[in-house]
């Protein structure tokens, strides 16, 4: 737990979600507060991971840790962390839809608790709200909402604020050197999706993509956790100027390495809304995912679809066996693009 911060404006607790896209996504809502209760402190609650992250967000006054391992129920730890914020908060906003998302909030006896209906928290939260789809059919759009008068939000007319991470100039200069990085103009490739196969791009197209934009001058960064160290090799493998750096950096890491890139070439992925947040030129690659849900959210970004009529499924793996979504991207197709 950072230290707490302290004023005269209302306290409020978020608890964030439990992945890294959401996460950078959720400082919409954290914008979105700061705009319209001046004087207002914004703490998350969240898994450790996502520390790096939050401090990198200037709306954020406290990052507050939650490990407790996924489908994990965690009662002792829940139960600790509860007893310590006590008094300490006037409104919670809970944007997971789980029932033990909201137990700290309750048990914290915070005395105004914000969510949307869903897995029995008739008791847990004293505003539940309905969860419309067709009017707020994107994530972020469901983040922001729990921050505005219920009315207004029911609309889903209101204003997204685009997230921004800071960015550390230090650290970026002691991973280029550690790493050999900054001899030519850079091009970060993400190739990981923890969703599953369906959102991940060839591994082939993605090498081929690579060969060609280093013949061009470009040094290719391969991004992602320890997970995507294999497909990383897969792409970087053999060829100069180009690096996988997969499972070599930290999450704040990548904050810094793609703000510093020209371009990024990525599937739907965490890494993907941060390479928007840090205002790089994005071409984000969707398969059995939707841009209409999940956009990437920044002004420059390219939307790489095919459209199949089978997509997008929202299926981990093809449910056809063939994942033609992302086969028949050609890998020119992305190139193209990125020379503008």
């Amino acid at each position: 737990m950072t230290e707490a911060v302290t004023s005269g404006g209302e306290r409020i607790l978020v608890v964030g979600p439990s992945w890294v896209g959401d996460m950078v996504m959720a400082q919409s809502l954290f914008k979105t507060l700061k705009a319209r209760r001046p004087g207002c402190t914004v703490a998350v609650l969240a898994p450790g991971w996502s520390q790096p992250i939050l401090e990198r967000m200037a709306e954020v006054d406290e990052a507050i840790g939650l490990d407790v391992k996924h489908g994990e129920f965690g009662w002792r730890s829940r139960q600790v962390l509860a007893r310590a914020l006590r008094e300490r908060f006037d409104r919670a906003i809970v944007l997971p839809r789980s029932w033990k998302s909201a137990l700290v909030p309750f048990l914290a006896r915070v005395p105004h608790r914000t969510g949307f209906t869903g897995e029995q928290r008739m008791l847990l939260l004293n505003e539940r709200r309905r969860l419309d789809k067709a009017v707020l059919d994107q994530t972020v759009k469901r983040f922001v909402s729990l921050g505005l008068p219920e009315e207004e939000a029911a609309r889903g007319d209101f204003a997204i604020p685009q997230p921004r991470l800071e960015v550390d100039a230090a650290n970026l200069a002691a991973l280029q050197t550690r790493h050999g990085l900054g001899q030519r103009p850079a091009i970060a490739m993400m190739p990981g999706a923890e969703f599953g196969p369906s959102k991940q791009w060839p591994l082939g197209h993605f090498r081929r993509l690579a060969e060609q934009l280093i013949e061009e001058g470009f040094e290719i960064r391969v991004m992602g956790g320890p997970k995507d160290t294999e497909a990383g090799e897969a792409i970087a493998g053999g060829l100069t100027h180009a690096f996988n750096l997969c499972g070599r950096t930290q999450l704040a890491d990548a904050v810094d390495l793609l703000a510093d890139c020209r371009q990024v070439v990525t599937n739907d992925s965490g890494l993907m809304h941060v390479a928007a947040a840090v205002g790089t030129q994005i071409h984000a690659i969707y398969g059995s995912t939707s841009p209409s849900y999940t956009p990437p959210l920044t002004d420059k970004a390219c939307i790489h679809t095919l459209a199949l009529t089978c997509s997008p499924c929202f299926e981990r793996t093809c449910p056809l066996g063939h994942t033609n979504c992302l086969k028949q991207l050609a890998p020119e197709r992305l190139l193209r693009a990125i020379r503008g």
